[in-house]
This record gives C-alpha cells, structure tokens and sequence, in this order.
C-alpha cells in the first residue's frame, strides 16, 4: 500500500470538494480520479482526517455498494438532507446519486 503524503491527502480532498450537492462518490472512484486507482483504502484514511485540513463534504463519499461509513454517525442524516436516497439495505442508491465525475 502507498504512503500517505500531502500530495495523496490533497489530491483527494480536492476531488472530494468537487462533489456536486445531493451526490456521492466512492472511495475508489476518487482514487481512480486521482491516477491511484489500487489506493481506496487509503483514500478513506485520509477522508478520516479531513477535519485537519479544512471542511469538506466527505460525508458524500461512501463504499462502492453505497455503504455509509461505520463511525460517522451524522453521514446519513447529512445525505438525506441533501434529498439522497437509501434503499432497504440501509445503502445510498448508487445508480441514482453516484456522482458521474
């Protein structure tokens, strides 16, 4: 796995800044977006630390089934408040909210 760097964290914080209101995007897809495709993982770690380095709308960044993050108890409700949708398993409806970068 690569190392976490400045460069890695603001690559992806600057994409996660360009997610459109009322759309989400996957931890791969911004890895894909930033030329580290194998590094979603890595992605989150860094979307765990945001609050360090500004805001930004991570809460519109889930898995790629559209699975919240575990810890992030208020992600949801932000989501819902910007009129996305779950479906009966609890995950944003990807085909509808997937943001097409």
């Amino acid at each position: 796995m690569e190392k976490l760097t400045d460069d890695l964290i603001y690559e992806s914080l600057s994409v996660v800044e360009e997610i459109p209101y009322g759309k989400v995007a996957s931890y791969g897809q911004i890895a894909k977006l930033i030329g580290r495709e194998k590094n979603a993982r890595l992605v989150g770690k860094v979307l765990s630390m945001a609050d360090l380095y500004g805001e930004y709308p991570c809460h519109r960044v889930v898995n790629h089934a559209g699975r919240t993050a575990p810890f992030f108890r208020e992600q949801k409700e932000r989501l819902l408040a910007e009129g996305v949708t779950f479906l009966e398993n609890g995950c944003v409806d990807m085909k509808q909210f997937r943001w097409k970068a």
